[in-house]
């Protein structure tokens, strides 16, 4: 985002915090926080007009108010007009700052049931099994399938296995990608899930499992150098021989054998 979409954000964040220290159904206002997304996408006049920086930001959240009333709570009607009434650099910004709202009322959602790490962990590992089948990735991702039967597929594989929140985003980002690759709409998903919990995420590759002590130490090791808290994603490629690789923001921290060999070869010209 750029500068006036930043400050944008964080301006709207109070109406947000507010509904849910209000007590707003969480599970609810993340479904109609969706639902406003989908509305705003299908429509190109009205997105540029609830984010047009030229119209008063009242004038805006009145338009808000009249379109919505009465078809979403009074809590996601707050949490709208509190973004819509600020000056947004671009479209995207605005309903990828209710998108995200959305996403966090789901987790908030879960730390009320203490499943937030276990609702990362699920999201992230769907996305990998996704990745890794070449069918699966094509019944997921094929944008000529009814909604209804991604949807349905979403739940064959994943209700009752996973924590409902789980459910909820993976279905969410199957049906609703938002023009993004299944992948990236999963990355937004946990971008907004670590920003919420003030934590950074690393993904760590290994030669086999890690033990859940193994996780423990390496994200107090990690927090320890990058500061605030850590939660580790594991992923488990046999290529890799042995070691790890960290990956954690923009940083890649390669200890592991293969990348050694890879080096060793450089040297000697291989």
């Amino acid at each position: 985002m750029q500068g006036p979409s930043r400050a944008a954000a964080a301006a709207s964040r109070d109406a947000f915090t507010g509904a849910l220290a209000a007590g707003a159904d969480r599970s609810r206002l993340a479904e109609e926080l969706f639902g406003v997304v989908a509305v705003l996408d299908g429509s190109a006049t009205l997105r540029r007009a609830v984010a047009d920086p030229s119209r008063e930001g009242a004038d805006k959240a009145q338009l808000a108010e009249r379109l919505f009333a009465g078809k979403v709570s009074a809590e996601s009607l707050v949490v709208l007009k509190g973004v819509v009434s600020q000056r947004w650099s671009s479209e995207r910004d605005l309903t990828d700052t209710v998108e995200a709202y959305a996403v966090e009322a789901v987790i908030a959602q879960a730390e009320t049931g203490n499943r937030a790490d276990a609702v990362e962990d699920q999201l992230f590992r769907f996305e990998r099994i996704v990745a890794a089948d070449p069918a699966l990735r094509t019944a997921v991702t094929d944008a000529q399938a009814p909604p209804e039967t991604r949807a349905t597929l979403v739940a064959t594989l994943l209700e009752g296995k996973v924590a409902p929140e789980t459910l909820v985003l993976a279905r969410q980002a199957v049906v609703a990608p938002r023009g993004d690759r299944f992948d990236r709409a999963i990355q937004r998903y946990l971008d907004a899930a670590a920003s919420r919990r003030e934590q950074q995420t690393a993904t760590v590759t290994s030669a086999v499992p890690l033990s859940d002590d193994d996780r423990t130490r390496l994200a107090a090791g990690l927090a320890a150098v990058y500061g605030g808290t850590v939660h580790v994603n594991t992923v488990v490629d046999p290529r890799v021989m042995g070691g790890v690789k960290v990956e954690i923001g923009d940083e890649v921290i390669d200890g592991t054998v293969i990348r050694k060999i890879d080096a060793a070869r450089r040297a000697m010209g291989a």
